[in-house]
């Protein structure tokens, strides 16, 4: 048993470490200041220009005149290649360097860089530009080919929809949140997940119903927590669930809340009728202990001051006639008696 236990172990520890070692990692780096590149890239384009121009002009040899062009051709394909990489940054915003399948390092520094020209730049945006500006499937792969891997760092809302789920004791109730995120590990975001928005989308949707699951709507036994009266409580629950969902991502979840909560229609009429039974049976319970009270205190200082001395039968008839003025619902007529107490 011992062995089985011990071999049973050792495969969750291989799998473990197989687990670790395919999360990745960001590291951040920095590439070549864009401004003194550029300087380099002109300074190059004008030496090509002058190696092909200048010995045509001239009329140099044939033989210098041929070296010229071939050495002003080549270092003007250098300079075109240069060229392809500079880039630029604007605050909250990364790009992830990729250079023949291997990741480089992040870059978070804002401003005009330049870097590898054999960086990759097969980087994509958001899929909710392209429904917003209506894109066709071909210009969405345009458009992604220009972008380089650039990621927004900057905190994003995702409004979910209302979704239509059973709480705890099986009640249909429909849910929506928002969530604000944004990416903090642009290596998980690029490379442990296939497309970190859409999968934001997906593990939010999957939080909120796993939340609505896990809670009465309202009415709750005594002390339970709800999602309608749980407050702080349920919303830093919701918070702890959509980050341990999303931390694969490189996403931090910076708040969540519940924006819509209600009864399915279905149950709703039915689900409102009971909230006002018990609204009316928790006010009726008010005025009776109110009611016992105000007896109580009449029948005490009658008693104490000795304004009239009642026995058991006429106290009786006096605390049911205070109780019917106390919590009846309609104004009371009162009767005057004119005859003796006793008639």
């Amino acid at each position: 048993m011992m062995n089985n236990n011990q071999s049973s172990k050792g495969e969750q520890n291989v799998v473990q470490n197989k687990h670790c070692e395919n999360v990745s990692t960001e590291k951040i780096t920095e590439v070549q200041n864009g401004w003194v590149m550029l300087f380099v890239t002109i300074l190059i384009f004008i030496t090509s220009w002058v190696l092909i121009f200048g010995p045509i002009i001239y009329h140099y040899s044939p033989r210098l005149m041929a070296t010229g062009i071939v050495s002003g051709v080549l270092l003007n394909i250098v300079a075109i290649a240069l060229s392809l990489g500079f880039f630029t940054l604007q605050p909250n915003e990364a790009r992830v360097l990729i250079l023949f399948g291997s990741y480089k390092g992040t870059v978070k520094k804002s401003g005009f860089h330049w870097g590898n020209p054999f960086y990759s730049r097969y980087g994509y945006k958001s899929q909710a530009d392209f429904e917003i500006k209506g894109m066709t499937a071909e210009s969405a792969q345009r458009v992604r080919l220009i972008s380089r891997y650039k990621i927004s760092l900057r905190a994003r809302n995702l409004n979910g929809e209302i979704l239509k789920v059973n709480d705890k004791r099986g009640n249909p109730i429909e849910i929506a949140t928002v969530v604000v995120w944004r990416v903090e590990d642009t290596a998980k975001a690029i490379f442990d997940v296939d497309d970190y928005e859409s999968y934001v989308r997906v593990q939010s949707e999957s939080a909120v119903r796993h939340l609505a699951s896990s809670f009465a709507y309202d009415h709750g036994e005594e002390d339970e927590i709800t999602l309608r009266g749980g407050g702080d409580i349920v919303t830093e629950v919701l918070k702890n669930e959509l980050q341990n969902r999303l931390s694969n991502a490189g996403v931090i979840v910076e708040e969540a809340w519940i924006t819509h909560l209600a009864y399915a229609p279905e149950i709703a009429s039915v689900m409102l009728k009971r909230q006002q039974a018990e609204a009316v049976i928790a006010a009726r319970k008010k005025i009776v202990q109110g009611a016992v009270g105000m007896v109580e205190m009449a029948l005490g200082e009658l008693s104490s001051r000795k304004v009239i001395d009642l026995d058991d039968e006429r106290k009786a008839a006096m605390v049911s006639n205070l109780m019917v003025v106390l919590c009846g619902e309609s104004d009371v007529q009162p009767v005057v008696n004119t005859g003796t107490l006793y008639q």
